[in-house]
């Protein structure tokens, strides 16, 4: 922890002089105005009991964390603001796992090690309607967050360095521009993997809403990282996202085709298809989808997603972290209950999905999986989830089994 201060010194003297003229702004507007007015401070408090039994380790997991997260966000004086969050992770009792810094390989990992940071502090400009302008360390979630996203589900977020640029030039479209030069991961800055520096990042999203059904996306992602060469590609693709009520049941649908080959430092040429199929029903509180996903393998290399939200895909297991050589095919089954009376169980949520993994070549059975999710919101503030992963393998990784009691506070 004695890194604190600087890290947060390195940090915000980068960002000193992009916020000093929304800083003297908002000090001439202090004159008149109280400083609770231009100031608004936030917390998030998340505590956490994740255990892993893993097929293969002489010892099961049990983690006890909590993490907070505090920061104040200034109003905006003429566009601009300035948000600042620091983030600081700590274990509750004995640690009895890997959180793949201390050592303990006797047991399975869970990736939250202890950590005091800045996790957000940056400058914004926005004009409603018209364009959204973010400079500094931020969180980034595109789309899904299939191919860029914070990780929310870890105890420690992943952001991003960046300059972000989003513009709305007429009624329905919106185009984003991002330029990114490092990559905080969840890992945390003790890490050999925890930070991916001097990396050529260019994001380019485009969104067009479609009338009375969702919306129709492209996309082009070029990753140079000198830290992680492997991981560096470029990805373009099509995505089409929404759905259509006819009387009381809406129909749904996720259809998305990407092409990732080789780009900047990764030592090896590929060309590699991803596809994404996901037709669904809603009707009243009820939701159920059918899903393919597809990430292709050439027996050498396959395509990879480094700064997605990967916990979000191919099971909570988290056993395809990293897409195997011979690509991956999931064919997944997602119902979604979320009951409408009687009045103590408004407000929570019944979700089961069931994964069956193969691979994209040679045809090789990985495994299957079952998770399960019962959360429920409390008031305005607190919310409780209890959530469960059952890999059983096949041809790929080991059996495994996760469970999660998590609790949250935000005020």
């Amino acid at each position: 922890m004695a890194f604190l201060p600087k890290a947060i010194l390195v940090s915000t003297s980068s960002l000193f002089l992009l916020m000093t003229p929304v800083a003297a702004h908002a000090a001439e507007d202090a004159k008149t105005d109280d400083i609770l007015d231009i100031i608004t401070p936030y917390a998030d408090g998340r505590y956490r009991l994740e255990t892993v039994d893993q097929t293969g380790k002489p010892r099961d997991a049990t983690a006890s964390t909590f993490r907070i997260k505090a920061g104040i966000v200034t109003k905006e004086v003429h566009g601009f603001s300035v948000k600042v969050e620091g983030e600081t992770i700590a274990n509750i009792g004995a640690e009895n796992f890997n959180d793949t810094l201390n050592g303990k390989t006797q047991f399975p990992v869970v990736a939250d090690p202890e950590d005091i940071a800045l996790n957000q502090a940056y400058v914004r400009w926005r004009k409603a309607g018209v364009a959204d302008v973010k400079v500094g360390r931020q969180v980034v979630n595109l789309d899904n967050q299939r191919w860029v996203g914070s990780v929310g589900w870890r105890q420690n977020d992943q952001t991003l360095d960046a300059a972000v640029a989003t513009v709305m030039p007429f009624k329905g479209f919106s185009a984003t521009y991002g330029y990114s030069w490092r990559a905080n991961r969840i890992f945390g800055p003790d890490s050999p993997k925890g930070i991916f520096r001097n990396n050529d990042v260019h994001l380019v999203h485009g969104s067009y809403k479609i009338p009375s059904f969702g919306s129709v996306t492209t996309y082009g992602y070029l990753l140079d990282m000198p830290q992680a060469p492997a991981a560096s590609s470029q990805t373009y693709g099509l995505r089409l996202a929404g759905g259509h009520r006819v009387g009381k049941v809406k129909l749904l649908l996720v259809a998305e085709y990407a092409r990732q080959s080789d780009h900047g430092r990764n030592p090896v040429n590929f060309d590699l298809d991803y596809i994404a199929i996901e037709p669904g029903i809603a009707v009243g509180g009820v939701t159920a989808k059918v899903g393919f996903e597809r990430l292709e393998g050439n027996g050498t290399v396959a395509l990879q997603t480094p700064l997605a939200t990967l916990h979000k895909f191919n099971g909570w297991a988290d056993k395809f972290l990293g897409t195997p050589a011979n690509g991956l095919r999931d064919l997944y089954v997602d119902v979604t209950v979320k009951p409408k009376g009687p009045d103590w169980l408004k407000g929570t949520t019944f979700k089961a999905v069931y994964h069956d993994f193969n691979s994209t070549r040679l045809g090789i059975n990985y495994g299957h999986e079952w998770d399960f999710l019962v959360a429920r919101k409390i008031g305005k503030h607190v919310s409780v989830s209890l959530k469960y992963a059952n890999y059983q393998a096949q041809g790929f990784a080991t059996d495994t089994k996760k469970f999660w009691l998590t609790t949250q506070v935000k005020f």
